[in-house]
């Protein structure tokens, strides 16, 4: 009888339909529930205007021509069994429904998706801390290193730049304003941008604009009093003499307070807190996080940061679960970073295949989950010594510690904290490099950018960048 029932279409109330779990975001945090849920208990659907999960340590690599952008993305089409992926914006949430409203990315329609559970890990945006000029220059002189088409856009610029001051009708004035490049942020993003790009301007450049190599210089900017903040002292003093002896000018304790449009439109102004102002033809602003316009309109609470508040299960509200950079803890905030969004993500999935799905669509949501070990080690292959962790109900934080590349043969390492490896400290110069290379390789989705990755090292490595513009 059921399996006639099942042949005329009419299916049992036990297996009616699957819960549906909607995840907003294709980040670190996002990617990692969509791709760990069990798809034989969940509906798993994606909403996200980016259509790739990108490897964001090795965004900065791509702005420069290191590696190529499809090698640093994995289609979020590519995870099995996924129910389906919406490229669109969320736009409004109605937690008593159950419902996202979300505005399709092409054709500004609306339309409405329903949950049994939500998960939203929607990041974050660049903070320009409402600095004027910052904003309407955008995409003309200034940009943002956060997504692919950032850092496709910076590629252009920069080569613009040179071919603009290459021109035989460019005074010497305007080639050295159009050839200083200005990166503001003193965070691991911002810093090994400036490193590859110093790498570029001492390499690439000197062999392909011989007579321009003089006139090129370059800026970073912190507002802090160093650089790589939370990493241990000997690493963010190694980086700073660094960036130094590669002619990088690094301003420390000084902030921008406004951005100026030049005259003739072809570069701008940066006036600086201390009333000082310089000329630049390219300007990459890395300075912080703010809330998407998504997590401020909610009526979910919010923290400091206007990040969303969860608990210790990372629960916003009923059948809504929030992680990574858009969601903290009230009381003990973890930092808005790769490895705690990623960590988040496999914690909850595990939460949803072993404790959650028990409920179902309509059923009652335990207070707290069964307990689980956490995602400790940052290579699938080495999961088993997560079981060196115990299990607990609440999500657990494992340091992992921090890196940043320095380009080719150089990078730091800070193991201080670690709770990973058996002894701490740092690590500085060529086994820096080797650590960060080997770890972010090993941690590619697919076999193709495994492959792909190394391949364009080398390219770089043995022919220089590549300096086209298209």
């Amino acid at each position: 009888m059921q399996a006639l029932r099942s042949t005329l279409g009419f299916a049992s109330k036990a297996t009616a339909r699957k819960p549906r779990v909607v995840v907003l975001g294709s980040g670190w945090g996002g990617n990692k529930v969509a791709r760990y849920l069990d798809k034989s208990k969940f509906d798993v659907r994606v909403v996200s205007p980016a259509n790739h999960f990108l490897f964001t340590p090795l965004l900065p690599s791509t702005a420069v021509g290191t590696l190529e952008f499809r090698a640093v993305q994995e289609p979020v089409r590519t995870i099995k069994g996924l129910g389906k992926y919406h490229q669109a914006k969320a736009q409004k949430l109605d937690v008593e429904n159950r419902v996202v409203n979300c505005r399709d990315i092409f054709s500004g329609d609306t339309f409405d998706i329903n949950y049994d559970f939500l998960v939203i890990s929607a990041g974050c945006k660049t903070n320009t801390f409402a600095v004027p000029g910052v904003t309407q220059e955008q995409q003309s002189t200034v940009f943002f290193l956060k997504h692919l088409y950032h850092a496709r856009r910076i590629r252009d610029r920069i080569l613009e730049c040179f071919e603009r001051a290459a021109s035989p009708v460019a005074s010497e004035e305007e080639r050295r304003d159009l050839l200083h490049f200005v990166v503001v942020g003193g965070g691991a993003t911002s810093c090994e941008f400036a490193t590859e790009l110093s790498e570029f301007l001492e390499k690439d450049v000197r062999k392909w604009y011989p007579d321009l190599a003089d006139l090129v210089s370059c800026s970073i900017v912190e507002a802090g009093d160093h650089l790589l903040a939370g990493f241990d002292e000997n690493c963010w003093r190694y980086y700073t003499k660094h960036l130094r002896e590669h002619n990088v000018d690094v301003r420390t304790g000084c902030a921008i307070t406004s951005v100026d449009p030049a005259d003739d439109g072809r570069v701008s102004s940066a006036t600086m807190a201390d009333g000082s102002t310089m000329r630049f033809g390219c300007m990459v602003w890395s300075a912080g996080l703010a809330p998407i316009k998504f997590v401020e309109e909610s009526s979910l609470e919010k923290g400091k940061g206007g990040r969303i508040v969860v608990d210790e299960y990372l629960r916003a509200a009923d059948r809504v679960w929030a992680l990574g950079d858009c969601a903290a803890d009230r009381t003990s905030p973890l930092p808005p970073t790769a490895n705690a969004a990623e960590q988040q993500g496999a914690y909850l999935a595990k939460c949803f295949n072993e404790t959650y799905f028990k409920c179902g669509a309509d059923g009652a949501v335990p207070a707290k989950p069964d307990p689980v070990r956490p995602s400790a080690m940052p290579f699938d292959f080495l999961e088993p010594l997560d079981g060196l962790w115990e299990a607990s109900s609440e999500f657990r934080y494992v340091e992992r510690g921090k890196m940043a590349s320095m380009g080719m043969w150089g990078g730091v390492a800070d193991m201080t904290k670690s709770e990973i490896t058996p002894v701490g400290g740092t690590l500085t110069g060529v086994t820096a490099f080797a650590s960060w290379r080997g770890a972010y390789l090993s941690k590619q989705v697919s076999v193709q950018n495994m492959i792909l990755i190394p391949m364009f090292w080398f390219k770089s490595w043995l022919f220089g960048r590549d300096i086209s513009r298209f």
